[in-house]
């Protein structure tokens, strides 16, 4: 048995996984962004809807399933349409918003969008974004010493969940903060711009990749 070294293995892939969970990227971003905009509750949700998303591929990757898909062009095609088309959505809202006249104050936490809705929103960031499998199979591998189980599988994506979803928290809770949030009043549209820029240049790519092949 080899699961002695397990440890020091998971200790490698949870360090990984945190380097990619809280370097900058789309679903950050729109945490920041719905935690500046909306307040604390509808980021947290957001936050708790990006993790579950996550979490999904890990449990995929832990069973064995996500290799199967990234091996399917034509699931990768989809998946990578799909992705491009959600980030160019959230870039055109964020345009939207940058040009908008000055409305105030953010919304205060709890108003807008119902829960079940801002939940699914999180979770879309990471359904529709095919490197996310690619992720979750490197972190599995690097973590997965020969003879490992799925159990111990199991366990790497338990704690790269628990690290997401804490890392996310961790955005939500920033970017609410009263403070943050009356600079963001002061900024909001070459913040809302940028986002903008951000996600489209993240949606042009995903798009140019699915048409490379052609």
């Amino acid at each position: 048995m080899t699961t002695h070294h397990l440890p020091a293995e998971l200790l490698l892939a949870y360090s990984a996984y945190l380097l990619g969970a809280a370097s900058p990227g789309p679903s950050n971003l729109a945490i920041m962004a719905a935690a500046m905009h909306a307040g604390r509750r509808q980021a947290l949700i957001l936050a708790l809807g990006v993790a579950c998303g996550s979490l999904f591929w890990g449990a995929l990757a832990a069973l064995g399933l996500s290799a199967l898909l990234a091996g399917s062009a034509a699931a990768l095609l989809a998946m990578k349409i799909l992705g491009g088309l959600y980030l160019l959505s959230l870039a055109f809202k964020s345009g939207r918003s940058a040009l908008a006249p000055d409305r105030g104050p953010p919304a205060r936490a709890g108003t807008g969008a119902g829960a079940a809705r801002i939940f699914l929103r999180g979770a879309a960031m990471h359904l529709t974004n095919p490197k996310a499998i690619f992720v979750w199979l490197s972190i599995v591998s690097l973590a997965m010493p020969a003879g490992a189980t799925a159990r111990d599988a199991l366990q790497v994506v338990a704690g790269c969940g628990l690290i997401g979803l804490l890392v996310f928290g961790a955005y939500a809770m920033l970017f609410s903060m009263p403070m943050v949030r009356r600079g963001f009043l002061r900024m909001r549209s070459c913040f809302d711009g940028a986002l903008a820029l951000m996600f489209g240049y993240a949606g042009w790519r995903t798009l140019a990749s699915a048409l490379k092949p052609f």
